[in-house]
């Protein structure tokens, strides 16, 4: 039997080990927190979980919580501006298209805890202890594979930055996010569930998030902003209370038709705020620890992307499915640095897609995106199809990202019978 060490207890670490544990693998663990703290501990992130990303857990036997999720059916834009003669911000845009399949966001405090006690449960080997390098080096000849899905930290600096692949050498955004109850329907829409962007140029960004968490429906409020910008004023040891008065105040001032619904909102719990701000990376797939042993990276620690197009965790997810498939087709041959490296640009080839979709996204939206954004609100199709790049990313490359095909699309979009062919 194959000894597999995995290191990190996110999306992409605990995915895998849970699929590796299913197909016969020894596999380790290590996480620096137990369940115990992970469930009561601060929110780890946003997170919208696409369909090709809960069909990765669903065929592991891990969608737990699919009967209680909001069942998430669109994906809207908004987009904020200022109309000649009349006083404050209003939405210039606003559309919902409806996803092929539905998406789902669960807290990952109750699912990263939630599958660590499953692969405990299972008979998993789970280590309770944060990792440096040189625990790494002590105990690497003990497995046939080590794998890095931890992002930050001491062991992402095993993965060299790859410069070609990583336009940005610092935060583009600053992140804010709130997990509420209370929060009102949209009253365009009530009877079905949507996420929504709401962009405000020139500021950033308010996603709106319907979720679940322990405590049961919640909506996550999550502000993008751009550094330096009026968004900017969160602090990382603030108040939760301040900083869901400070996330309603900016709501009210750039968003408010999203304010309108939030007048009664409240915490979920005492741990439901976070704070934070980190620089989109390419890493190189392949560290070698001092001893000279060569370990995977995977997720986070070798593709880090901004939440703002709402690819992380489904990228993770994604990773871990490609790796699984990869480990178990390796048979007994060693996992050496060339199947390593092989192995991620399996990954790659699809996770590219994300990236490139992210930092269009981070970026000011050139003419041709905006116009597409705006006739989108009296194009269904174009709506839908957007909506559906959430998923699947690379479908932009055929008809998103240039301006003449763009334009060429919502011409086509304008005429009878048409599809997204």
């Amino acid at each position: 039997m194959r000894r597999i060490l995995i290191v990190g207890a996110g999306q992409a670490g605990l995915q895998l080990a849970l699929g590796l544990q299913g197909r016969g693998y020894d596999v380790t663990l290590m996480s620096h927190r137990s369940p115990d703290e992970i469930r009561s501990g601060r929110v780890m992130s946003t997170q919208v979980m696409f369909h090709t990303a809960l069909q990765h857990e669903r065929g592991l036997g891990l969608h737990f919580w699919e009967d209680r999720a909001p069942r998430i059916e669109r994906l809207g834009v908004s987009m904020a501006g200022t109309v000649a003669g009349r006083p404050g911000v209003r939405r210039v845009v606003d559309w919902a298209g409806r996803l092929d399949r539905c998406a789902q966001s669960v807290d990952q405090r109750l699912k990263m805890a939630g599958w660590l006690e499953t692969f405990s449960e299972r008979g998993g080997r789970v280590v309770v202890h944060g990792v440096a390098v040189s625990d790494l080096d002590f105990l690497a000849h003990r497995y046939d594979l080590v794998v890095i899905a931890a992002g930050k930290g001491e062991l992402a600096s095993l993965f060299a930055r790859d410069p070609a692949r990583s336009p940005y050498t610092a935060p583009q955004r600053c992140l804010a996010l709130a997990y509420v109850h209370g929060l009102g329907p949209r009253p365009e829409h009530p009877e079905y569930d949507a996420v929504r962007c709401n962009f405000v140029p020139g500021v950033g960004e308010l996603w709106v998030i319907p979720a679940f968490t322990a405590s049961g429906r919640a909506d996550i409020l999550f502000w993008e902003g751009l550094p330096g910008g009026p968004l900017d004023v969160f602090r990382r040891a603030e108040d939760p209370g301040e900083h869901l008065a400070r996330t309603l105040e900016l709501m009210e001032r750039f968003t408010p038709w999203e304010y309108g619904r939030a007048t009664a909102v409240e915490l979920t719990d005492a741990q439901a705020t976070l704070t934070g701000r980190y620089t989109p990376a390419v890493r190189e797939p392949v560290g070698v620890l001092p001893s000279g042993v060569p370990v995977l990276g995977a997720g986070d620690a070798v593709v880090l992307n901004d939440p703002v197009a709402a690819q992380g965790a489904n990228s993770a997810a994604k990773c871990a499915a490609v790796y699984l498939a990869a480990i178990t087709e390796r048979g007994d041959a060693p996992f050496d640095a060339a199947w390593m490296r092989a192995t991620f640009a399996r990954w790659w080839a699809g996770a590219r897609h994300a990236t490139k979709w992210t930092n269009l996204m981070l970026g000011p939206l050139p003419v041709h995106v905006r116009d597409v954004l705006g006739a989108a609100a009296g194009l269904q199709p174009v709506a839908d199809r957007f909506a559906n790049g959430f998923d699947d990313p690379a479908d932009f490359d055929e008809w998103f990202y240039d301006a003449a095909k763009a334009g060429h699309y919502v011409a086509r979009a304008r005429r009878p019978s048409t599809t997204r062919s």
